[in-house]
């Protein structure tokens, strides 16, 4: 059964919060290590940004990730498909806000509304999959909190490797060097935690 996902528009967001803090595009591209025209391709919506150089992003421009996804707070209402959820505080299928990144990963946001202590997700990474190359592993601030659903997904933490299958779950610390992608031909699913990452120091800058 096909779902509408309402698509975050990440770039849009992206390239307002760098010109309110009057960022030019190349000084942006220099600070988080990617070519000028990457970054205008992501923010015009016409590339997805991988797992890593969203983060990158977002951590330089001191957003939060729900300010990348948008809070459906501030938007007209969208049609019901239940009434249990007429009080915000249950998010369905179709009404989940939603960012494609590249490699075809996808986030799914499982709150309702930003949340700027935990960011609580659906993530699915299809074969082939990855949050980043492995010759690049992501750091950022917080600790994350991983169940997978389906799938096998491969998790690296630091210099270990972890095979998890359905039912396995992990816990570490965002700041060691980390890496996801799927195992074997078939998507991997999880439900995905993290808590704490806008502590990172580096959000402030």
């Amino acid at each position: 059964m096909d779902r509408t996902f309402e698509l975050a528009k990440v770039g849009s967001r992206l390239r307002e919060e760098r010109e309110r803090r009057g960022i030019s595009l190349r000084e942006l591209a220099r600070r988080v290590g990617v070519s000028p025209s990457l970054v205008s391709q992501i923010e015009l919506d016409r590339v997805n940004p991988s797992v890593s150089t969203l983060y990158a992003l977002v951590t330089d421009l001191g957003m939060t990730m729900g300010d990348v996804f948008g809070d459906n707070a501030q938007e007209a209402p969208r049609p019901s498909t239940s009434t249990r959820d007429h009080d915000g505080l249950v998010t369905l299928p179709d009404t989940r806000r939603v960012i494609d990144l590249a490699s075809g990963v996808r986030w799914e946001r499982l709150t309702p509304h930003t949340d700027p202590e935990i960011e609580f997700l659906h993530v699915v990474y299809p074969v082939g999959g990855e949050s980043c190359p492995a010759d690049a592993l992501l750091t950022h601030g917080g600790r994350e909190y991983g169940y997978v659903t389906s799938g096998m997904l491969g998790v690296r933490v630091g210099f270990d490797e972890y095979e998890l299958g359905p039912g396995g779950s992990i816990a570490f610390d965002s700041s060691s060097p980390h890496r996801l992608w799927t195992i074997g031909d078939e998507p991997a699913s999880a439900v995905w935690v993290v808590v704490g990452r806008a502590a990172d120091p580096r959000s402030a800058l």
